[in-house]
C-alpha cells in the first residue's frame, strides 16, 4: 500500500522543488520508501511534528493542507464563522507552512488572521 502512495507522490506535479528531489533520491530504497510512506505524521500535544521531507510521515506542505482540512472541517462543524489566528517559529519553511495552511482555511472561506503579515498580504482593503 506505501508502494501505491509513493507512486502517486512521484506522478504528482509537486510544487516544492525539495520534495521532487528526494522523491528521486529514494527511488530504489525500499526502506526509505517504507519509513516515508508506510504511516501518516501525526497531530500530537505539541501539534504537528516531523521530519522534513517528502512522505506521509515526513513535515511537508502536503501533510500540512491535509492536517489544515481537517482543521477546516472541524470549524465548519462549529457554524465556521470562527477566524483562525496563524503563526509559525523559526523552523524550516515555518512561514511556508503557515501560508499554505492560511490557504486552506481561505479556500474554505474561513477567516484567517495570520500573526505576522509580512508573508501574507492583508485580506482585504479595510484591514
Amino acid at each position: 500500500m506505501y508502494r501505491d502512495e509513493y507512486s502517486r507522490w512521484c506522478k504528482a506535479e509537486l510544487v516544492d522543488f525539495d520534495l521532487k528531489r528526494e522523491l528521486t533520491e529514494i527511488a530504489g530504497d525500499e526502506d526509505a520508501i517504507r519509513e516515508r510512506f508506510a504511516a501518516s505524521l501525526s497531530f500530537g500535544t505539541a501539534g504537528l511534528r516531523g521530519t522534513p521531507g517528502v512522505g506521509t510521515n515526513r513535515m511537508n506542505i502536503w501533510v500540512v493542507r491535509q492536517a489544515t482540512q481537517g482543521i477546516a472541517d472541524w470549524v465548519k462543524t462549529k457554524g465556521g464563522s470562527q477566524t483562525v489566528a496563524i503563526s509559525y517559529d523559526s523552523r524550516l519553511k515555518g512561514w511556508n507552512f503557515a501560508r499554505h495552511a492560511a490557504s486552506v482555511l481561505a479556500a474554505n472561506g474561513i477567516q484567517v488572521r495570520p500573526y505576522d503579515r509580512r508573508f501574507f498580504p492583508s485580506p482585504s482593503p479595510r484591514d
